[in-house]
């Protein structure tokens, strides 16, 4: 089942009509579908595929002499190039002639068994550019590797790309795609605990409670999430443990530089070092108080739901859950998913902003969204603000989210309005996201007020 990617297929197919040499990077973290991206894309056009492999220069060179062959011939004859260079240069010239794509999956493989490839290609593309129709497509999951050493200035094939593509898990609304027979709350409780990587979400069975998924797909040892965070953290990077460590520190609670690395027992540099690369590979996110681009009050969070999930609730309970103990684990976790939710509430009502923006129903043009925390100098106590963004030095919105069973009542409202005082915007908008509804008195404030806008969460869904 393939769902979405509309925008990406957009931007291949208009590379592809150009009928002139492209160059297209595809990159993203393993599980997101860039090889279902290109799958999608190449269905109906005369393509040349090959996937790399974590073997030997000798061997990729045969696979690859295999797929030209294939596509030239229509059979597999057995011939193999006697290197990448002469494999690469038949292609370039079959493009000479007509439309082909040249789509290589895993580059990354395929260049570090052969150190010359990534020289050869520039080769190549510079002596046939001007008189291919090729479109060459490199893709791959090592994020450090196809940013260092095919994006970056110092890699050959630097400035050679006409367009890159990083492919990024779906956003919220695109997973509910995947997730049809849900009631609407529970679209966004599997929304916070696989997040949007379709890898991911194809685990998830609709037609099953969440109680059982979340059994299924975590807390049953032999599936294929249940070490999922580990399994992917050895494939990306040197050493694991370490990894392992930081983001265990962070899902238990410390959120600043200082308190990670006293939790890990490493020095604050290399921590650093280390959750640069998580941050890379979309796992932990940096944040700091919104309007502060360099700040000593940065904090750091898991942004990735999967992780997020895993750390807080499997890690801990692995033994449990090791010896069959689903029942029990599942026991321990239930009454903490409401509190759980919070955040992923807010990430979904951010995402609501934004696509209100784009369609020009939100009041305030603002150029960025964010978290606010900081001191209220009149209470003399810390406070914060869950979503605040501005379009200018005079106008700004402000916005509150609950994942509560109540109604929010006018105290919340209230409390919002207070906090916004903290800063000198004259023109202002508020914003309450609810997981039920309001309260009569805080919609008729609203009303009375004129600059609330009051959104319940099954409204977000329907709209």
């Amino acid at each position: 089942m393939f769902i979405g990617r509309e925008r990406e297929l957009a931007a291949l197919d208009k590379l592809y009509s150009s009928n002139k040499f492209e160059f297209a990077v595809i990159y993203g973290r393993r599980r997101v579908g860039k090889t279902a991206l290109i799958n999608r894309f190449i269905d109906d056009k005369k393509v040349i595929y090959f996937m790399g492999v974590e073997s030997n220069a000798k061997q990729n060179l045969e696979n690859l002499s295999k797929s030209i062959m294939e596509y030239a011939s229509g059979i597999d004859t057995g011939v193999s190039f006697d290197s990448f260079q002469d494999a690469l240069e038949y292609v370039f010239k079959l493009s000479e002639r007509e439309r082909i794509i040249f789509a290589i999956d895993e580059y990354p493989y395929i260049a570090r068994s052969s150190k010359s490839l990534a020289s050869t290609l520039q080769l190549l593309i510079d002596k046939y550019k001007d008189i291919s129709k090729m479109m060459l497509i490199l893709c791959g999951s090592s994020m450090s590797y196809m940013e260092d050493r095919v994006l970056a200035y110092k890699s050959p094939l630097y400035g050679r790309k006409t367009a890159q593509i990083k492919l990024l898990p779906f956003d919220f609304e695109e997973t509910c795609r995947y997730l049809k027979n849900f009631s609407y709350e529970d679209k966004a409780v599997i929304y916070g605990i696989v997040g949007g990587t379709p890898q991911y979400l194809l685990q998830i069975d609709d037609k099953l409670s969440v109680e059982d998924n979340i059994k299924n797909t975590y807390l049953d040892p032999i599936s294929f999430l249940y070490e999922e965070p580990i399994n992917l953290l050895k494939q990306e990077v040197r050493e694991p443990a370490v990894y392992t460590s930081i983001i265990t520190a962070i899902a238990a609670g410390a959120s600043r530089m200082s308190e990670i690395s006293s939790k890990v027992g490493e020095d604050t540099s290399v921590c650093s070092a280390h959750i640069k690369n998580l941050i890379s590979l979309g796992i932990v996110q940096r944040e700091t108080p919104y309007g502060e681009k360099a700040s000593r009050r940065s904090i750091y969070s898991i942004g990735d739901n999967m992780f997020r999930f895993w750390y807080r609730f499997v890690f801990n309970n692995s033994s449990a859950i090791a010896r069959g103990a689903a029942d029990l684990v599942y026991k321990r976790i239930e009454p903490q998913i409401s509190e759980y939710m919070g955040k992923v509430f807010e990430d979904i009502c951010r995402q609501y902003l934004w696509k209100q923006l784009l369609s020009g129903n939100c009041p305030v043009e603002f150029v960025s969204l964010g978290r606010w925390w900081g001191t209220d100098p009149i209470k003399k106590c810390k406070t914060e603000i869950d979503i605040m963004g501005e379009r200018d030095k005079d106008t700004a919105l402000f916005a509150e989210c609950k994942w509560t069973n109540a109604k929010l009542d006018l105290s919340v409202l209230e409390t919002l309005i207070s906090r916004s005082r903290l800063f000198s915007y004259i023109n202002i908008h508020y914003y309450l996201f609810s997981r039920v509804g309001f309260t009569k008195g805080c919609a008729e404030k609203a009303e009375e007020l004129g600059n609330v806008t009051l959104v319940s969460y099954n409204d977000m869904l329907e709209q």
